[in-house]
């Protein structure tokens, strides 16, 4: 069984730092313990999913100093707003064209 925490925000006018700070937290957590993988898209409204072996690891990423500080400067920056959705993946299955 696993995670998913989606990550659905609005970007302010302010994006001095972000791309730099965005690019630094995806390749942290790429190496949290538990982490299993990223997906984004971003047209008007950014949506960032990642997924985590368990609500642990979530917890324990969410506390991480460095994503503490990206987060702090989100609020204060870098977002009008922000939505996190954390749901368990029940079943999951995908088509590749050969």
């Amino acid at each position: 069984m696993s995670y998913a925490v989606i990550f659905t925000s609005k970007q302010s006018s302010n994006t001095k730092g972000y791309a730099s700070m965005a690019n630094k937290i995806e390749e942290l957590a790429k190496i949290q313990p538990g982490f299993l993988g990223i997906e984004s898209a971003k047209d008007g409204i950014g949506i960032t999913v990642s997924y985590w072996e368990s609500l642990n690891h979530i917890k324990a990423w969410k506390l991480q100093s460095e994503h503490l500080l990206a987060q702090q400067a989100g609020k204060s920056l870098w977002y009008d707003w922000y939505k996190v959705r954390i749901c368990k993946i029940e079943r999951e299955y995908s088509f590749t064209k050969p």
